[in-house]
């Protein structure tokens, strides 16, 4: 079994998004940590814009199907948490562009 890098798994949480915000997961920090033990098992911790958000369920699933396809992933532990709660503060300035893009003010 290959060692799976944390670069390896950043890369594949930039390609889940919020359904409601333009930005991926990682940019708009909602990503609090990532571990990946010697079995090639990796655990993420994540927040969600806010704590009624109906779609936490849906953004867990699909980070666990995206990173159980690279080779040497074991299994995906996906943990949401609310503390710290999510803030604007988390958003990355590739974020930012992004959102300036579409027309917010951040």
């Amino acid at each position: 079994m290959s060692k799976v890098s944390r670069d390896e798994i950043i890369e594949v949480l930039k390609t889940v998004y919020d359904p409601e915000i333009p930005v991926n997961i990682v940019d708009l920090g909602l990503i609090y940590g990532i571990e990946i033990d010697d079995k090639g098992k990796v655990y993420i911790l994540m927040t969600l814009t806010a704590p009624g958000c109906p779609i936490g369920d849906t953004i867990a699933f699909e980070i666990k199907d995206k990173l159980l396809q690279i080779e040497g992933v074991s299994d995906v532990e996906v943990e949401i948490t609310f503390d710290p709660p999510w803030t604007l503060d988390r958003i990355t300035e590739e974020g930012r562009e992004v959102l300036r893009t579409f027309g917010f003010n951040i």
